[in-house]
């Protein structure tokens, strides 16, 4: 009896060399996932979720929103997260700060900014000259859309550093101010949200910021060093679920596509799903690699720097890690 169980014991832990830890007991590993909001943006992660991308991984993954890359970035450092799906500048300020075990991005997730700005009229002659003197919303302040957005009219010529460039208000009340307040000439929504207000005849969409702000490593995936360095292949199978997430959306229509996503958004209709996947691919919203750029990196701490947030600048070497994302490209042919 000893002798089987000695082997036994063996067998279990060649099975699940981490049970000591917290193997589960159907053999998939936990990854707690914290994502700065909840947003169709997302939606090769919420693919890889209803198509069971995950589970096919052996990951149970665990999603919490943490309404803002700080809050996020937070998780991450206390531990109550393993990954954060968030603004790469969460993870250049904790290196400007000099932090020890700092984080690392491991992966990206979409390549421009995903909002749409959103006016009172019809402006078929958009210019971004136009908004010099008007009232926006902006967005927090220090967050990327706020930045992004600043980038954008100040390269066109638009001076920000006035009040009626407003980011007193939070990003999820933004839509409700304007819809309010109508001392409010503009504002920034994400899809579907910006495509179901303008089908109720309360604004129109006039620019896409991405467009116009070029490419940007606006949302990608961080953890701690030493969360990376101990679990390597879970890093690798969580990326790799997400890219096959990617990868059906390129393979299907936007309708087919809507089906799997709708899981995700109970309030969203088939329909408006598909309306906002066409929107992002029209302005190529989505990274087609998990691999950031270090042109791209430097771009986003430029838009840093613009907003006067950004007091020294991050290593790229240190902050981004594209080992994992350039191993799943040779791996699956991207």
């Amino acid at each position: 009896m000893k002798k089987l169980t000695a082997i036994l014991t063996a067998l279990m832990l060649m099975v699940c060399p981490l049970a000591l830890v917290g193997c589960k007991d159907d053999g998939k590993t936990t990854v707690k996932l914290c994502e700065v909001t909840h947003s169709i943006f997302y939606a090769p992660l919420y693919i890889a979720i209803n198509n069971g991308y995950f589970d096919d991984e052996g990951i149970d993954l665990k999603l919490s929103n943490g309404g803002g890359a700080d809050k996020v970035m937070t998780a991450v450092i206390s531990g109550s997260a393993d990954i954060g799906l968030m603004g790469p500048e969460a993870t250049i300020y904790c290196h400007v700060e000099g932090q020890r075990d700092y984080p690392v991005i491991f992966g990206q997730l979409t390549r421009c900014d995903g909002s749409f700005l959103v006016g009172r009229n019809p402006e078929p002659d958009f210019d971004w000259k136009n908004l010099e003197g008007k009232h926006i919303l902006a967005g927090r302040p220090g967050g990327v859309p706020a930045m992004t957005l600043q980038w954008v009219l100040n390269q066109n010529g638009v001076n920000t550093d006035t009040p009626n460039f407003d980011t007193s208000v939070a990003f999820d009340a933004m839509v409700g101010t304007f819809d309010t307040d109508k001392s409010v000439d503009y504002t920034t929504m994400f899809e579907p949200t910006a495509s179901e207000f303008v089908a109720l005849g309360k604004g129109y969409i006039v620019a896409s910021v991405g467009k116009d702000s070029g490419e940007v490593p606006y949302t990608a995936f961080s953890a701690q060093k030493s969360w990376l360095n101990k679990n390597n292949n879970t890093a690798k199978a969580f990326l790799r679920a997400v890219l096959r997430g990617y990868q059906y959306m390129t393979d299907n229509t936007p309708e087919t596509v809507a089906k799997s996503l709708v899981k995700s958004f109970p309030g969203t209709s088939e329909e408006s799903a598909a309306a906002a996947v066409k929107s992002y691919l029209a302005i190529d919203a989505w990274s087609h690699t998990p691999v950031m750029a270090e042109s791209a990196f430097n771009r986003l701490q430029d838009i840093m720097e613009n907003a006067g947030t950004l007091s020294s600048r991050a290593d790229y070497n240190l902050a981004v890690d594209n080992t994992i994302a350039n191993q799943l490209v040779d791996e699956l042919k991207i």
